[in-house]
């Protein structure tokens, strides 16, 4: 087996293996730092020997098993944590843990606890994309757009504050659970941004991530079956996992929305979404509760995929729908996409005065440089166009989205 044989073997299983080793050791020691350490030198001792033993035929069981030794030594190690010698003494416990709780899966199970509302909602999904997704500081920070030193010390802190506030690994109640459901969405749709477009690494698409995140949202769904949050976000991530086929072309380029081969797009998944979709406005029109911000975005999504082409695109409709979200959510992303459909209804020029006007507190989103790039391009000022697609394409994490970008600014006349 080749050196970049196992090399391969070993990334693929942090990306499928990580959560469930996290989760399963956290549960049975009740230690998230003694969950997380352990996971790690268990992949640090997977790179040490697979090369020299071989990959073995269940990775996943290779990790837990030594993930769960790893645990044991520490705990051991540490004779003044007597409470935890008790679950040291049990290595090979396979009996199936008790149902305690509504939530039964160990994953769902670790982001509810991570998301206690002791901890101010950044460091929830932060500490979660950590523990349970397995993404890098670095990553997270992206998702953030802040600094990875800043990052680093909010989970840092986060992780102290558990410990000095003695915040258990507990099943929560039902209460504790619609309470702590925005930041568990917040974590989901986070997992599933970073899996539909990598913001870093060769992997334009980590379809391990977005399959995870449709997973969890599913299980959220058979949890809270009445939340039209829950809802919502399940068709989001169904109707845009959708066009992944479409997304990316054979030489690793992003496909804009508007260049896709649409009958490239998964029909099955985009029927699941519009399902969804015309549940929750039946349900609104029925008197429940006015849609949130996953279902506002699952619904531009669904004026997208029914578009026979992008021309046919209701940006009329897809314009008020922001502006229902900006009512929500007026952070600079949301406005942010709303400008960029309104340029796609009033014309260029008026979407980059409102685009103009983030750019102070979006100079360091890609997506801003390379929207007004586009839009300075349309309307034929080539050079600060150029200018634009620099920056765009410095700070472009995904390989993919580089390529994009470098094609369209050396397109340029000039």
């Amino acid at each position: 087996m080749t050196g970049s044989t196992v090399e391969q073997a070993i990334t693929r299983a942090h990306h499928e293996e990580w959560a469930r080793v996290v989760a399963g050791l956290a549960r049975r020691f009740g230690d998230l730092d003694v969950a997380e350490e352990a996971t790690a030198e268990a992949f640090v001792a997977a790179a040490e020997r697979w090369p020299r033993d071989g990959v073995p035929p269940n990775p996943g069981g290779w990790l837990a098993t030594t993930a769960t030794r790893k645990a044991i030594d520490q705990l051991r190690r540490e004779s003044q944590r007597d409470a935890k010698h008790q679950a040291a003494r049990i290595v090979y416990d396979d009996t199936p843990a008790e149902p305690t709780g509504p939530v039964e899966d160990d994953r769902l199970r670790l982001v509810f606890t991570c998301c206690h509302p002791a901890l101010a909602m950044e460091a929830r999904v932060a500490l979660t994309l950590r523990l349970l997704g397995g993404l890098t500081v670095a990553e997270i920070a992206r998702a953030f757009l802040v600094q990875e030193t800043t990052m680093a010390r909010r989970i840092t802190r986060a992780k102290t504050k558990i410990k000095a506030a003695h915040i258990p690994y507990r099943v929560p109640s039902a209460a504790d659970i619609r309470e702590r459901l925005a930041g568990v969405l917040a974590v989901v749709y986070l997992v599933f941004n970073e899996g539909y477009l990598a913001s870093e690494g060769n992997d334009p698409v980590r379809v391990d991530l977005t399959d995870e995140a449709i997973r969890l949202g599913r299980l959220l769904r058979t949890l809270l079956p009445d939340n039209g949050e829950v809802a919502g976000l399940l068709a989001l991530m169904l109707l845009t996992d959708a066009r992944r086929a479409a997304r990316v072309s054979r030489t690793g380029e992003l496909v804009t929305l508007d260049e896709q081969d649409r009958g490239a797009w998964d029909r099955t998944l985009i029927a699941e979404g519009n399902a969804l979709v015309r549940e929750r406005i039946e349900a609104v029109a029925a008197g429940g509760d006015p849609p949130g911000r996953y279902q506002l975005q699952a619904a531009i999504n669904t004026v997208h995929t029914n578009a026979p082409s992008a021309r046919d695109t209701d940006w009329s409709a897809i314009v008020a729908l922001y502006g229902r979200m900006v009512l929500l959510d007026p952070s600079p992303i949301v406005r942010l996409n709303r400008a960029v459909a309104v340029a796609e209804l009033d014309g260029p020029g008026v979407g980059l005065a409102e685009i103009d006007r983030l750019a102070e507190v979006l100079d360091g989103y890609h997506a801003f440089h390379a929207a007004r790039a586009d839009l300075l391009r349309r309307l034929g000022r080539g050079g600060e166009s150029r200018v634009a697609y620099d920056r765009a394409i410095g700070l472009a994490g995904n390989p993919a989205e580089r390529a994009y970008l470098t094609r369209r600014r050396d397109q340029l006349a000039g």
